[in-house]
């Protein structure tokens, strides 16, 4: 079955920890037949995520909660400005009353909801015991993968395992991240137990979950709790099960041409027309009739070495500011556009200095504020409607964030790393036939741990891993402090009398960030806490 078509079963309630939802199928009515189950688990797959163009996320698992995601960060930035409610993230300036914030907790409690709901009721339908325990065991990953969610960002919050009234919805009361940690550990790991292998979905049964994704998730939980070794046992049940893979082609995992490749362990699926992606409006530049919403920092794409595995540096001569993706890491090329490069049969043209290009990098144009945009996801002979005819997945977890997760718990596990490790992890992510990197060969954990996280952000550059990778390693000061640059242009003549700071390497200004140590926990919503006081902190 297609997960995510157009059949809806819930929408949201009015109560904001959402209560049974009124406006589901009658009860007595439903949940009868296999039919009805199918038509259950469709609901739950979509959760809260909406067709159409969106700057808050409704859902963890809409393009705009993976995607924008990275925008506060060092990765990107939000076109619209420093007033975006997403650059406030993590800019020194989030308040209670954010509307990401509510938008992310909305949309864990709705999918949360609609899992209670399913749990209390597949029991009841008429059909094979077997399809039950599987149906039950996705219900269960899609809450625990919710709690997950919830303890990177919040920590403490309400642990809901069965459907509320309203009076119940708006007492609870919050669990420590202790018992919402445990509870995502048991749930994944019940569900591993009644879910098929990656290898075992049926071709129609692409977006449903599978034991690798919620091993995938179990060893995300593993890693943020700093339990080393148990993350890297989890991880290699995912590589012995020898069912994903790392997809000679980089490009295509991100657009309708490799979505459903085996290295996509777990995606968003969308449908041309029917559930579509609307990513290409929001991102495309203004060229190609998009809203160049998603803008690249140098901060990233400063991270993409040359091709042969050497950093980066504007003195080298092999760096050429006519053509930045020349001699570089091929994924600078496959993830970004930058000026002068082609997008489909469009110049991007972004220059400074071009005041008739709709593209030109300025601070009011519906256009770059960096000089860079996004590449990444999108099939560039695309010619249909940007806001409903694409459908290309968005992946949540690839089997590259396995590979170099396995590697990373085994080096903070104090594990001698040798060449084989290296080899069987890294250098097999970078060393894909389209991206061709010189293997790493770095023993030293020391050494090794910087080269990893490096790879490990350029590699999911926009898949919405950054902000936790940040949060975990506990580098917010370092990575969300001080100025942020876009792309340098030394041959500008405006650039000084533009850039709002300048730069000795002729690097756009874009803004700054004071990220506190406060920070690393999202508030609770001001609304939800005015309706339950106990959530106050």
């Amino acid at each position: 079955m297609t997960l995510l078509c157009s059949i809806v079963l819930f929408s949201a309630c009015e109560s904001k920890l959402e209560q049974y939802p009124t406006n589901a199928f009658a009860k007595e009515n439903f949940w009868k037949t296999e039919s009805d189950a199918l038509i259950a688990l469709t609901g739950m797959y979509r959760g809260g995520i909406e067709y159409g163009t969106q700057v808050v996320p409704s859902d963890w698992w809409t393009y705009c909660g993976i995607i924008f995601m990275d925008l506060a960060t060092d990765n990107g930035y939000d076109r619209r400005g420093d007033n975006s409610t997403i650059n406030r993230l993590t800019d020194g300036t989030l308040l209670p009353n954010n509307n990401v914030v509510k938008g992310y907790w909305e949309g864990s409690y709705k999918r949360i909801t609609i899992c209670n709901d399913f749990l209390e009721n597949i029991e009841s339908v008429n059909m094979d015991v077997v399809k039950i325990q599987r149906m039950a065991a996705e219900a269960r990953f899609i809450r625990a993968t919710q709690y997950f969610y919830m303890s990177q960002f919040w920590g403490s919050v309400p642990l809901v395992t069965q459907t509320l009234t309203p009076e119940e919805a708006n007492s609870v009361v919050k669990a420590g991240k202790a018992e919402i940690v445990q509870f995502v550990i048991d749930e994944l790991n019940a569900a591993v137990a009644d879910l098929p292998t990656y290898g075992e979905l049926q071709a129609s049964e692409m977006g449903r979950a599978s034991k690798q994704a919620a091993l995938a998730f179990l060893g995300r939980m593993y890693l943020s709790e700093k339990r080393f070794t148990e993350a890297a046992a989890t991880y290699k049940q995912i590589i012995d099960f020898g069912d994903n893979i790392i997809d000679p082609e980089y490009q295509a995992l991100f657009n309708t041409e490799g979505e459903n490749s085996a290295e996509n362990i777990f995606s968003v699926q969308f449908i041309s027309g029917q559930a579509p992606n609307a990513l290409p409006q929001h991102a495309y530049p203004a060229a190609a009739g998009g809203w160049h919403f998603i803008n690249p920092l140098g901060s990233l794409t400063d991270a993409y070495g040359f091709d042969d595995g050497s950093p980066l540096s504007y003195d080298d001569p092999r760096f050429n500011y006519a053509d930045m993706g020349e001699n570089r890491d091929p994924r600078f090329r496959y993830n970004f556009l930058w000026d002068g490069s082609m997008f489909g049969s469009n110049i991007y043209d972004c220059h400074p200095d071009h005041v008739g290009s709709v593209d030109q990098l300025t601070y009011s144009k519906q256009a770059t504020r960096t000089g860079y945009g996004l590449r990444k996801y999108f099939d560039e002979s695309f010619s249909g409607n940007l806001r409903t005819d694409y459908g290309g997945n968005i992946p949540v977890i690839r089997y590259a964030e396995v590979l170099l997760g396995f590697l990373e718990a085994q080096l903070e596990a104090g594990v001698a790393i040798d060449q084989s490790l290296l080899d069987l992890t890294i250098n097999a992510v970078r060393g894909r036939a389209s991206v061709g990197l010189p293997p790493i060969q770095e023993t030293n954990p020391d050494a090794l741990r910087g080269i990893l996280r490096n790879e490990r952000r350029i590699e999911l550059a926009f898949e919405g891993s950054r902000l936790w990778d940040i949060f975990r390693w506990e580098i917010g000061a370092e990575a969300l402090s001080g100025d942020f640059w876009g792309a340098p242009f030394p041959d500008s003549e405006k650039y000084a009398s533009t850039s709002k700071k300048l730069d000795p390497q002729f690097r756009w200004y874009v803004t700054s960030k004071a990220f506190r140590s406060t920070d690393y926990l999202w508030p609770i919503p001001e609304s939800e806490v005015n309706i339950n006081p106990n959530l106050a902190d």
